[in-house]
């Protein structure tokens, strides 16, 4: 076969037609067509025409849905609402129609994809015997007139209307792929209004409000959720957050809690029936790096406990507040060992002693928990009287400390 190959020069090949080409590549290659038939051998077939029409009403449809899809991720209602707020329920099917108009998108796409398969590129049984061995001048050439070949018996280069349709259809299909992740991609560095959560960048915390002069009160997750008030859902008066108190925690026991501003607060003497702070309080329970781990001590460990330089005022007598993110790559070390003081995070295994500033003794974290300075009001609530000295969560390029 390899001499076969040889006979051929550029000159010859130039001369010969792209039919030739496609024959002399299914020889060189060892393919043998042992069947084929075309699917609409007379020309104006009805059954062609609806064929196409069938085809095309695949595409078409992947198209709408491909549209569909861009007009919910740009336009439907997708900020959170809760119970008791108007649009709510739109709020609610914000995944599931991008979901539903994604999947149809490409769904239909390959509906059309198949179908076309089946009904316009001809019937073909060949056979193709496996040979080795880099490709020569002859293989280049004969492959690109299979190429073309297979396009012009597909006969879609003579349906421009179909061949534009399934063209929209996967540019949109891809969309609906690529576009979610648009809103993944953000500046890490760009900061925006200091809120509950922070500024958006990688350093800031609801705590960081402390450096603006609010008092930011410890924050304990009650649970509540919405009531329902004369056939209607309601947060008016309800507190996810309320203010820790230092008695609230056992000696050995540990506490997640989340910053609470002063503005926030709506519980003990500054309840309000109806006043709704719900969803602020939702917003400081999302922060990405705002859950804080508030541990009491039993009072012969505390101590022994040692203190980290320039930080050893952060406690407040038995209670010490570590950041609850954890250094390797931020998962939650929502784990407290009340017997060997030892906090652990359950992702990667790292573990980190209460009893000396939050140290990594074990594990692939490599930086001890930041410690948030706390302490304890004149009608014993627990505050933080500082922000953290240094960013939470893992370590990241260009970090500030």
């Amino acid at each position: 076969m390899s001499d076969n190959k040889k006979q051929y020069t550029k000159a010859e090949l130039d001369k010969m037609s792209n039919d030739e080409l496609a024959r002399l590549g299914t020889e060189l290659d060892g393919v043998t067509v042992a069947y084929r038939k075309e699917r609409f051998p007379l020309a104006n077939d009805p059954a062609e025409k609806r064929a196409g029409l069938a085809v095309g009403t695949y595409f078409a449809l992947s198209v709408v849905f491909g549209l569909a899809f861009i007009a919910v991720y740009l336009f439907w209602p997708w900020e959170y609402k809760h119970l008791e707020e108007a649009g709510m329920w739109w709020h609610t099917l914000y995944t599931p129609m991008l979901g539903v108009t994604s999947g149809l998108a490409i769904i239909m796409l390959g509906m059309g994809a198949v179908k076309y398969t089946k009904t316009f590129v001809p019937e073909e049984i060949s056979v193709q015997t496996r040979h080795d061995g880099p490709s020569d001048e002859v293989d280049s050439r004969t492959l690109v007139a299979l190429l073309n070949d297979s396009w012009q018996t597909s006969t879609l280069g003579r349906r421009p209307v179909i061949a534009g349709l399934a063209g929209a259809g996967a540019v949109l299909a891809g969309l609906a792929v690529v576009l979610p992740m648009g809103g993944i991609v953000k500046n890490p560095w760009k900061p925006k209004a200091m809120g509950i959560a922070g500024d958006g960048t990688l350093w800031t915390t609801g705590w960081t409000l402390v450096e603006e002069g609010k008092k930011v009160y410890l924050g304990r997750d009650n649970g509540n959720i919405a009531e329902e008030h004369d056939g209607h859902w309601s947060t008016k008066g309800i507190s996810r957050l309320v203010r820790m108190r230092a008695e609230d925690l056992d000696a050995g026991s540990m506490e997640t809690v989340f910053p609470l501003t002063e503005e926030m607060v709506n519980d003990g003497d500054k309840y309000d029936p109806q006043r709704d702070v719900y969803k602020e309080h939702m917003h400081s329970i999302h922060g990405a790096r705002n859950s804080v781990m508030l541990i009491r001590l039993r009072h012969e460990d505390a101590q022994r406990a040692v203190l980290r330089a320039g930080q050893e005022d952060f406690h407040a007598g038995d209670y010490f507040a570590y950041s609850k993110i954890c250094t390797h790559i931020g998962c939650p070390t929502s784990l407290y060992e009340q017997q060997t003081n030892r906090i652990l995070c359950p992702c990667h295994q790292s573990q980190f002693d209460a009893l000396h500033y939050g140290k990594p003794v074990f594990g692939p974290a490599a930086r001890a928990l930041p410690q948030l300075p706390i302490a304890v009001d004149e009608k014993g609530y627990m505050y933080a009287k500082g922000n953290f000295a240094e960013p939470v969560g893992p370590a990241f390029w260009e970090r500030r400390s």
